[in-house]
């Protein structure tokens, strides 16, 4: 091949992941336009030229229960995918989130010589800091998100660099909100609540009840509310019995996909944890993030935390900016109770809009410049 032209592995997880590997693909593009990258992705990397292996909704599971579940099917695709490229050497695997996967993979091909990049940096100064060990053994770099992860990883030896976080720079400053609404049908004077249950199907099961049913009661309290839901790839078969159950009759407009414009359309978002927070908080929308999961999984979890934040928002600001109900807090009422609490306090609304968009100026890095230097530094380029 010409050494003008990379071959690259990648690996993500999930929609988030998917999101977030298509970003810095397009920066990799940028700097090397005929590249090969292979591995395992999603949609949006497909659509970027990516060779995915395996589908990438194998590796979404859900605590720790959900994984054990299904170790034996990731085991055995993260084995078959290390000898795939042991036999055929990229010139970097670059891993995207999903460390339980991603490292023990990095670590066998680092072993064998090949550079590893880690695309987000676990979150150890959250939970399972122990980590840092495994992380060392694994990854050449690690590429954080966030401005104060570096540092945890150069006390500890490890090359890092912070590069922003890409959705930060693909979400406007300027929320399009007018644009959004049209786009969905939905009038300027609309009260809209957006549900965000998340993009796993463990997520659905464990989450969407919870949200589904604190919209019917909204929805009863106040019958002018509007309510959308994107729906991301393969869940709608998961949702519709949900819908059916916990919320009969709703005012409930589905979308295919298109979190990032229900997000821009609404006046309040009910979301589960995760990568979506952030984006709310990008996006400027007040929130009552949701956390459910098998109980088990959470018991493990919560003995392991290192901090009272879970949501990603509250993480970064150190307060707790959004309310957050966390497993058996996480009742309809108490979620629809939190929801109207935003909707009658317009300033406190616009507080906190103020607050994301300075967070949204130190997040919005030219993340796919910045990571794509630090890979072409790995890479000896």
């Amino acid at each position: 091949m010409n050494r003008a032209d990379p071959r690259l592995a990648l690996v993500a997880g999930e929609a988030s992941g998917d999101l977030l590997a298509s970003l810095l693909l397009g920066g990799l593009r940028q700097r090397w336009p005929q590249l090969r990258a292979q591995g395992i992705g999603g949609p949006k990397m497909i659509a970027q030229g990516f060779e995915s292996w395996w589908p990438q909704d194998k590796l979404a599971v859900f605590g720790y229960v959900d994984a054990l579940r299904h170790y034996r099917e990731i085991a055995g695709i993260r084995r078959e995918l290390g000898d795939r490229l042991l036999q055929d050497k990229p010139e970097v695997l670059i891993g995207v989130d999903a460390p339980d996967f991603n490292l023990g993979l990095e670590e066998r091909l680092k072993a064998a010589g090949v550079p590893t990049v880690h695309f987000v940096s676990p979150s150890i100064w959250a939970w399972r800091g122990g980590r840092i060990e495994k992380i060392r053994r694994s990854a050449d770099h690690v590429l954080c998100l966030f401005p104060f992860e570096p540092q945890i990883y150069e006390r500890a030896g490890i090359a890092a660099t912070y590069v922003g976080h890409p959705i930060a720079d693909h979400i406007p400053l300027e929320v399009p909100r007018a644009a959004a609404r049209a786009q969905l049908g939905l009038s300027d004077n609309d009260t809209v609540i957006a549900l965000l249950p998340g993009s796993r199907r463990s997520e659905i099961r464990y989450i969407a009840p919870s949200l589904l049913a604190a919209a019917m009661l909204l929805a009863r309290q106040r019958p002018e509310l509007k309510f959308v839901l994107p729906v991301a790839p393969g869940l709608r078969a998961l949702l519709d019995p949900l819908i059916a159950e916990h919320a009969p009759g709703l005012a409930l407009q589905l979308l295919d996909g298109q979190s990032h414009g229900a997000l821009a359309a609404c006046d309040l978002t009910l979301i589960a944890s995760g990568t979506a927070t952030l984006e709310a908080a990008l996006f400027k929308r007040p929130m009552v993030i949701a956390y459910r999961l098998h109980a088990l999984s959470w018991q493990i979890m919560k003995r392991l935390a290192y901090q009272p934040w879970v949501g990603l928002p509250n993480i970064l600001l150190r307060d707790f900016a959004v309310p957050e109900l966390i497993q058996n807090a996480a009742t309809p009422q108490a979620i629809a109770a939190a929801a109207l609490e935003w909707l009658d306090d317009p300033v406190r609304c616009e507080q906190l809009a103020r607050r994301f968009t300075e967070l949204h100026h130190l997040l919005r890095q030219n993340t796919a410049q910045r990571a794509t230097d630090a890979i072409a530094q790995v890479l000896g380029r």
